[in-house]
């Protein structure tokens, strides 16, 4: 009987034979044979997680290190818009009203990141007061929200 490697039944031989040679390697071979990419979401995810151990790592309570992590967020936010900025100055291409309307358009931007950042910052003393942190938490977590 000749099987026809085209079809869903060579599909289903073939896919047994890799199996059956799957099976026969040895755990470490398998695993030599993995290669694992992260996807740019995984890549920003963990890159964020890095940025942030020293606030996971300490001994604050979770809602002061969530919102230190905002904090941290907001202000790379800022960081940002505030080198948007600084490029559309730069930027002799643009026509002058072009370049008022961009200007006007990042500087609400920045005043609204730089509203949340008060807004946040005011939160973190309001929760470090209520949580009764002993001064050491409380250095820590001054120090975490300034770095």
């Amino acid at each position: 009987m000749r099987i026809d490697s085209g079809g869903p039944l060579g599909n289903l031989v073939q896919a047994m034979q890799r199996q059956n040679t799957a099976a026969e390697r040895s755990p470490e071979e398998v695993r030599e044979g993995l290669r694992v990419s992260l996807s740019e979401l995984g890549k920003s995810m963990a890159e964020k997680a890095e940025r942030n151990r020293d606030i996971d790592d300490s001994d604050l309570p979770k809602a002061i290190k969530d919102l230190l992590k905002m904090i941290r967020e907001l202000r790379a936010q800022i960081a940002e818009k505030q080198a948007q900025i600084d490029a559309v100055m730069r930027d002799q291409s643009l026509d002058p009203e072009a370049r008022r309307l961009q200007l006007e358009s990042l500087q609400t931007e920045l005043a609204s990141l730089n509203g949340a950042l008060a807004s946040a910052n005011a939160n973190l003393v309001k929760l470090m007061r209520e949580n009764g942190l002993s001064p050491e938490q409380m250095q820590t977590a001054a120090s975490l929200a300034m770095s």
